[in-house]
């Protein structure tokens, strides 16, 4: 019998990749997408992008989405509260494991853990320690097409936010920034695939700038929601607006 499984999706090219390669092993039945939404937007944590293309997504994916409602700045404790909730709910439709595009922060992977196993969650991680310039590589190879809608103006200017990541982009990365932004340099929304059955229709948007006002405590919930919690507030952030076609 298959081993039931929540996805944690966040639209990007880490996620589109790991549900690729957890597809491709019969240990595994995933059950849904489990995506936290900034509840006063309607947009992907951090990435920005639009509910509507998240749904479109799901859809194209052919698996269930199960939408978390989070608040605009969350504290740890509601943060946490929302997903112990969330969790609960999905173990009781006999899900016991959770799904992560996670590939080399020991400190983020400690924190799911910890966090799962007090609820009686396991943690998978089919991207653990791969080589990220590997991982760029067989992205690309197989097919997949993503674009960058949100980078960290500590690491990357304005020019990188709306490009398709390509060989191009990677070679015009500069040399402190991880090829698949695993510290939180940038994020993307993946639009084409093998996981997909129809490409996913948007034209892209405005470019805008947004900056987050530092919390009086670091709050790991950032570094759960697909972050650098160490930086998520100190600088600025450029956001490539996706509209659904």
């Amino acid at each position: 019998m298959k081993k039931k499984a929540l996805f944690n999706w966040s639209s990007g090219k880490d996620s589109a990749l790991a549900l690729y390669k957890i597809t491709q092993n019969s240990e595994y039945e995933i059950s849904c997408l489990l995506t936290s939404v900034n509840q006063q937007f309607q947009r992907i944590s951090m990435h920005g992008v639009r509910v509507a293309l998240l749904e479109q997504q799901a859809k194209s994916i052919g698996l269930p989405l199960e939408i978390m409602q989070i608040p605009e700045m969350p504290t740890m404790e509601v943060y946490e509260n929302v997903m112990q909730e969330t969790l609960c709910k999905l173990k009781k439709q006999g899900i016991k494991y959770s799904i992560f595009g996670d590939i080399f922060l020991e400190d983020l992977r400690k924190y799911r853990e910890d966090k799962l196993s007090g609820i009686g969650f396991e943690g998978i991680f089919p991207l653990w320690k791969i080589p990220t310039h590997e991982l760029i590589q067989e992205f690309i190879t197989l097919g997949f097409k993503t674009i960058v809608v949100c980078v960290n103006e500590r690491y990357l200017d304005k020019s990188f936010v709306g490009r398709i990541i390509d060989q191009d982009f990677i070679n015009d990365l500069p040399e402190n920034v991880d090829v698949c932004g695993e510290n939180g340099e940038f994020h993307t929304f993946t639009f084409d695939g093998p996981i997909f059955e129809t490409p996913i229709n948007f034209e892209i948007g405005e470019v805008v700038y947004r900056k987050y006002e530092k919390p009086e405590k670091e709050d790991a919930s950032d570094t759960a929601c697909d972050t650098s919690a160490s930086d998520a507030f100190d600088f600025g952030f450029w956001y490539c607006d996706l509209v659904p076609k």
